[in-house]
């Protein structure tokens, strides 16, 4: 390839090719254990994670949730629709913002969390950190981190403006 501003290098690309297929597998072997084991997709176990596990009340407002999943908001409320169907979350109006929606996780939620937790750890060791020391996971850990954070840098995907088809 050659080297122009609008390429990348042989390195480059090795890394960029290297991690996407790392997350695509990890996340095929993820989503299989939480169907198998919780009914839940991807998408539902994050947002019930963030929730039973990340939210010291177990509510967030669901453009936050949008954010923080990386995920449409149109599909975040049909997953959350989902999931309060399946009773586990509620939605009300937000008290601090009446055009907001707040998701809270219910009992049932946290259970089904509990559930596929054990075995989402199991695959996330097989598959993830199996292969690496515990300095490679800390360096792993140490790379990642600035790249995350440069790219959540940017206004959140609720702030920016929606796209017409």
């Amino acid at each position: 390839m050659p080297d122009s501003p609008s390429s990348l290098d042989s390195v480059q690309l090795g890394a960029y090719f290297a991690l996407m297929e790392v997350a695509g597998l990890l996340r095929h072997a993820v989503e299989l254990q939480l169907r198998e084991e919780g009914d839940l997709s991807y998408v539902q176990f994050q947002l019930l994670a963030r929730l039973g596990l990340n939210s010291p009340t177990g509510s967030e407002r669901m453009t936050d949730l949008a954010d923080g999943v990386v995920y449409s908001r149109s599909g975040l409320t049909y997953q959350a629709g989902l999931l309060e169907k399946a009773g586990l979350v509620v939605r009300a109006p937000s008290v601090d913002d009446e055009r907001s929606v707040t998701v809270t996780i219910t009992d049932a939620g946290r259970s089904r969390i509990a559930t596929v937790i054990p075995g989402h750890v199991e695959v996330l060791r097989e598959q993830l950190f199996a292969a690496l020391s515990r300095s490679e996971t800390q360096a792993l850990g140490d790379l990642l981190a600035p790249v995350r954070d440069h790219m959540r840098a940017a206004p959140p995907r609720s702030a920016g403006s929606r796209r017409r088809r």
